[in-house]
């Protein structure tokens, strides 16, 4: 299966913020738990029965696991349709659903497009999976997910996770959503003010491709995607803007955008305020940039080499996966 993600959101550049379907989940506790494992995760209400169950299928599978992995198939959308033909809440390929595909909510038919069907068949596939891989080598739980990925064979071959870097980094992301501490309070009202007061100091500030930390802007390295040096240049990228705004409040974060996702929990589009961070990119996985939500649809942002620190509207890219809120690590 591939991680794609067809959420599809939409928002004013001027005015009000219009955001379709934000991931709502994010991760806690491991895989393996055994059965009677316990959803310590943030999901969709609607949808939190299904995945307690299904995440009790089989011992080497959990609550946490599975929702983990809808997160980044679909952000819970079970609309999701991505460019490969994977399609709904779990993003099943055809050929799979045809043979793991169940009936789950006995209405006498099998559709992938229904979340009662698909969450217990994606919970049914990894147990699958699991038996499939079981006598591979390494981290049972990353065996699961790349088999679910890139397909048992490849891991089996592999003795472990493919050498391929979608299915490296699909693991990564899941496992980092499934295993972050759950429950845990989110940064404040108050702290994402002043991680907001921190961004705004620094507007005009130049980017600088691996600038920015804790302490404020910094010299970069080599080299962004398109050969871009910021080796030269006192600055932040987008997650260095990031990192140092909410040290300033108090709050340690990872220094990549795409960690800094997993090490923050997804919030509504009416529930957002001044200092939550939006992230773009099609999956958890694949976050390749981050901003700091300002209020009325527009964010700063370090954007791109050749820029500097700079207010841009929240659609200023098209490929905006979800607005999410830190959950403290450490004090600083």
């Amino acid at each position: 299966m591939r991680a794609t993600s067809a959420v599809t959101i939409g928002v004013g550049a001027a005015a009000a913020v219009v955001v379709g379907a934000l991931v709502q989940a994010t991760g806690a506790g491991s895989a393996g738990g055994g059965l009677g494992a316990a959803l310590g995760m943030s999901v969709p209400a609607e949808y939190r029965s299904l995945i307690e169950e299904a995440g009790n299928t089989c011992p080497e599978v959990s609550p946490n696991l599975l929702a983990a992995l809808i997160t980044q198939e679909s952000g819970f959308n079970p609309k999701a349709r991505s460019g490969a033909g994977a399609q709904g809440i779990a993003q099943f390929m055809p050929s799979t659903w045809e043979s793991e595909g169940i009936d789950a909510n006995k209405d006498g038919k099998r559709d992938v497009w229904d979340p009662e069907d698909a969450i217990p068949s994606a919970g049914k596939h990894l147990c699958t999976l699991a038996g499939e891989v079981k006598d591979v080598p390494g981290d049972k739980q990353s065996n699961i997910l790349a088999a679910y990925n890139a397909g048992s064979p490849r891991v089996i071959a592999a003795g472990g996770v493919p050498p391929i870097e979608e299915t490296q980094n699909y693991v990564k992301s899941i496992n980092a959503l499934s295993r972050q501490p759950g429950g845990g309070k989110t940064a404040t009202g108050t702290q994402g003010t002043i991680a907001v007061n921190a961004a705004k100091g620094e507007i005009g500030t130049p980017y600088s491709w691996g600038g920015g930390n804790a302490n404020g802007a910094s010299t970069g390295s080599c080299c962004s995607p398109n050969g871009s040096s910021g080796a030269s240049i006192a600055g932040f990228d987008c997650s260095g803007l990031a990192l140092y705004a909410y040290a300033k409040a108090g709050i340690s974060l990872p220094r990549t955008a795409a960690a800094q996702y997993a090490a923050s929990e997804p919030v509504r589009p009416g529930q957002m305020r001044p200092g939550d961070l939006v992230f773009y990119g099609s999956s958890a996985a694949s976050i390749h940039h981050v901003g700091i939500y300002a209020g009325g649809g527009w964010i700063i942002n370090a954007p791109k080499p050749g820029t500097s620190v700079r207010y841009d509207p929240m659609d200023m890219m098209s490929d905006l996966y979800s607005v999410a809120r830190p959950v403290p690590s450490k004090e600083i």
